[in-house]
């Protein structure tokens, strides 16, 4: 498997022979309700669209994982699995081959790869969006992925897996309102799923944010501090930061 990090939650993931773009935000302004001022996110590199996807992967129908302008630019004919909020988003944009899937729903592509959903991030009172867990069906490897630290404890019954992609880091708004749940919260995944490897999700790199809602978000914890949860726990999950761009071969 081979993982490379696009900035923010966006990923392209090279498995069982298949490319998924996860997440995509690849180029122009991360903006919120077209409203700017409140918030904004710019990337210092724009990435190039992959020369072949097999699969577009989206977790959640915000802009942030369902990108309106990078989902312009790609080939709407690709095959494209998503929540059913994020599924809206694909077919307002005129794309075919689109599947929706609600928790414990999967999807098999060539036989060979195989994507389930789990209750994801809660967005609102009503709704929650989706995790996955994708599974190589010729070698078992499997990666586990949700973009906002909220872990399901329907995980618990779930058999261990390879990789986790999560945050490891806390973002709170006004230092109540959890966006991002890292530590204590990926410390749980750990126990449940004993990721072999886990890679931190959500990250700035290459990004600047501007707008009121940025003075108001606080980030705690880190790296060394989360290393020092897992160890204190005698957890043996390795944490690889990723580097924007750059291929981890695992």
């Amino acid at each position: 498997m081979k993982l490379t990090w696009l900035d923010s939650n966006s990923w392209l993931i090279e498995i069982a022979g298949k490319q998924i773009l996860l997440d995509p935000w690849l180029f122009g302004a991360l903006v919120f309700g077209n409203l700017p001022w409140l918030f904004k996110g710019e990337k210092s590199v724009a990435y190039s669209i992959p020369d072949k996807i097999d699969l577009i992967l989206l977790s959640q129908g915000l802009e942030d994982h369902a990108h309106p302008p990078t989902l312009e630019k790609l080939d709407r004919q690709i095959p494209a699995v998503g929540s059913p909020n994020a599924v809206k988003v694909l077919r307002e944009l005129g794309y075919v081959q689109v599947t929706a899937l609600a928790p414990g729903e999967t999807f098999n592509l060539d036989n060979c790869l195989q994507i389930e959903a789990v209750p994801g991030s809660p967005i609102g009172p009503q709704l929650i969006e989706n995790g996955y867990l994708v599974r190589d069906l010729t070698n078992g490897q499997t990666l586990y992925y949700e973009p906002h630290g909220y872990h399901s404890p329907t995980l618990q019954n779930k058999t261990a897996v390879d990789i986790a992609i999560t945050p490891i880091v806390n973002l709170t708004l006004l230092k109540l309102l959890p966006i991002l749940k890292g530590q204590e919260s990926a410390l749980q995944l750990c126990q449940w799923l004993q990721p072999k490897v886990i890679l931190p999700t959500g990250g700035v790199g290459n990004v600047k944010y501007e707008g009121v809602l940025t003075t108001l978000i606080r980030e705690v914890g880190n790296i060394e501090s989360f290393h020092q949860l897992l160890a204190a726990n005698n957890l043996a999950t390795q944490v690889i930061e990723a580097k924007p761009g750059a291929a981890i071969d695992l």
